[in-house]
């Protein structure tokens, strides 16, 4: 532009007479224009370079897909451990869990039994206590029967302790007929197996099963 602005001038109709501007002043004009593009080119690409670029969608796909195959694999074993322990249960209902023996201790006792009857030994009878001390039949067979007793305890507390358990799957029908009969043929054992000690002992000794 030049140094000195021209005034323009009003006519009395009211349009404005603009004086013509001379070829120095039009190629500053241009320079001005140019320059202010390349300001804005370089504005724009600053601009760029201050916005951050997003995440690849397709990081969230992959870590979303790697978390669900991992809460499946964990699920799956879970799952899976409970079904085996669930059948570990079942099939030692259906196996050796309630195919229980009575110990050998009792034949053990009925032979030392006899042998106390062939050698004059009767049940019920009173014993005086100088005798009782003695290795007479009476105390042979009282510890033969004491023998048994404990022989016994395991199978006692192994059916006391399933009792409460096999009662609540039955009740919820959560075992089979099978299942259900073999405990109570273990169960019926052991109970007899008990009255029959009880028995046994007020033989030896009047009401020594109190």
């Amino acid at each position: 532009m030049s140094a000195a602005t021209e005034e323009a001038t009003i006519n009395p109709d009211g349009t404005f007479e603009v004086p013509p501007m001379d070829d120095a002043d039009a190629a500053g004009s241009g320079d001005d224009d140019s320059g202010s593009g390349d300001a804005g080119e370089e504005f724009a690409e600053g601009a760029e370079e201050a916005i951050p670029k997003g995440t690849d969608p397709a990081f969230y796909l992959a870590f979303g897909f790697i978390a669900m195959v991992a809460i499946y694999i964990f699920m799956y074993r879970r799952n899976k451990k409970k079904r085996l322990m669930r059948e570990a249960f079942f099939i030692d209902m259906d196996g050796d869990k309630f195919n229980i023996k009575l110990p050998g201790a009792v034949d053990e006792y009925y032979d030392v039994k006899d042998k106390c009857l062939a050698a004059g030994w009767e049940p019920g009878q009173t014993i005086d206590p100088a005798q009782a001390a003695a290795n007479g039949p009476h105390r042979v067979l009282a510890q033969a029967l004491m023998k048994r007793c404990i022989a016994d305890i395991p199978l006692v507390t192994h059916i006391q302790k399933e009792s409460a358990g096999m009662n609540k799957l039955y009740s919820q029908s959560m075992c089979s007929v099978k299942q259900w009969k073999t405990y109570q043929a273990a169960e019926q054992l052991v109970s007899s197996e008990v009255e029959e000690v009880r028995a046994e002992a007020d033989e030896i000794e009047p009401c020594w099963s109190q």
